[in-house]
């Protein structure tokens, strides 16, 4: 009888998880947040050669796929495969990456 109550308490917890606000994903809520289009993005090269948007500001990192205009992967050639390139680390605010 107990494995029946927990199995139904946890599919009440599964099912009731999805029913939240949805978050505005484009705002960086940290300590010192702001609107993700303000940050400066690097780009990072895949292992097959295709570029990435990267952005690190400390303690979250976003990464995007670089799409041409038809929705196609963009494959430029900038850096070497696994290469990350630009201004990805952020130098300012309370969790700034100096490395």
């Amino acid at each position: 009888m107990k494995i029946v109550k927990f199995a139904l308490l946890a599919g009440v917890a599964v099912v009731t998880s999805g029913c939240g606000d949805k978050m505005d994903k484009t705002y960086d809520r940290g300590l010192d947040g702001h609107h993700v289009s303000t940050m400066t993005a690097g780009i990072w090269v895949d292992p097959n050669g295709c570029d990435h948007w990267m952005i690190d500001d400390g303690v979250e990192g976003y990464l995007s796929q670089r799409l041409d205009k038809y929705g196609k992967p963009v494959c430029s050639g900038v850096a070497p495969p696994n290469t990350a390139i630009g201004p990805i680390k952020s130098k300012e605010g309370i969790f700034a990456d100096y490395i």
